[in-house]
């Protein structure tokens, strides 16, 4: 199966983001790619007002292009992520779509993990737009194989990836906007960890570039295997890069060295919660 991770410049201007999004996705599917996975947060990508401005229900314009470009292609499409508009809620959602071939959605995912944090010299909070969700989502692909859903800072998360592994993923997709300074030193080592330790494909698509001033994403989209070896890595521009995933090699690295099936579940007991 061909896999491609599409890196996009998102910024403000819908309009712009949904030409770069159909460009990319229409070359990455004539290139072979089954399974096409965006960046987070592609329709609208501003400052925390403006992404918060963008957001729109499921039925809206961005989710209604996948479904119909996903059955055109004839290809397994992850949205990315949409800032999603919640009827009656004070905020929004961070939310993934898995599309399948026939147009239909597969799966919705919620990130679960709020981006609440001071990097880079900069201050993030993004509870103050968004509500986390409390779902964990797997999907199936249409080869039958199983999909992990996640979202950009879900990526510091193993607990999340481990229990996706467990129900049966044999890839998770990682739609992000990572910035330029945790994507500098952090992303290319969390990506292959989350890979090795869970003995999976990872296929993660980060946004590049500034979508507001002050606001830097650092690209580097990627897709990793089940060894933690590279397989496509884009470099710092608007693109995308694919991959041929070896269900084979995957299941004789599980096989072979069994980190999964050793997994002693009865001894693993949470502790009482302390403050980090």
């Amino acid at each position: 199966m061909r896999a491609a991770a599409v890196q996009l410049s998102s910024n403000p201007d819908r309009d712009r983001n949904l030409e770069a999004a159909d460009r990319l996705t229409r070359a990455a599917a004539a290139a072979g790619a089954e399974l096409v996975v965006l960046p987070e947060k592609w329709p609208v990508l501003g400052t925390p007002e403006q992404t918060a401005a963008g957001a729109e229900p499921l039925d809206g314009t961005a989710l209604a292009w996948a479904r119909a470009t996903a059955r055109e292609l004839g290809i397994d499409l992850v949205a990315g992520s949409i800032a999603e508009h919640v009827e009656g809620a004070e905020r929004g959602a961070n939310t993934s779509v898995h599309v399948g071939p026939d147009g239909e959605d597969r799966a919705v995912y919620r990130k679960i993990h709020m981006f609440d944090v001071e990097v880079g010299g900069r201050t993030y909070r993004e509870s103050e737009h968004e509500a986390p969700g409390d779902e964990i989502v797997t999907s199936e692909l249409a080869n039958g194989e199983r999909l992990g859903l996640t979202i950009c800072y879900d990526l510091r998360f193993p607990e999340l990836f481990r229990i996706l592994a467990i129900r049966g993923a044999t890839i998770v997709t990682v739609p992000a906007a990572f910035t330029e300074t945790t994507t500098r030193d952090h992303w290319e080592v969390l990506l292959r960890a989350r890979a090795i330790e869970d003995q999976c494909f990872v296929v993660a698509a980060n946004q590049v570039g500034e979508p507001a001033p002050g606001i830097r994403t650092g690209g580097r989209s990627m897709i990793v295997d089940p060894w933690g070896i590279v397989l496509a890595q884009a470099p710092d521009a608007e693109t995308f890069v694919v991959a041929d995933l070896d269900f084979d090699r995957l299941r004789a690295v599980r096989a072979k060295l069994p980190s999964l099936a050793n997994r002693m579940a009865g001894a693993y007991r949470w502790p009482e919660a302390v403050r980090a």
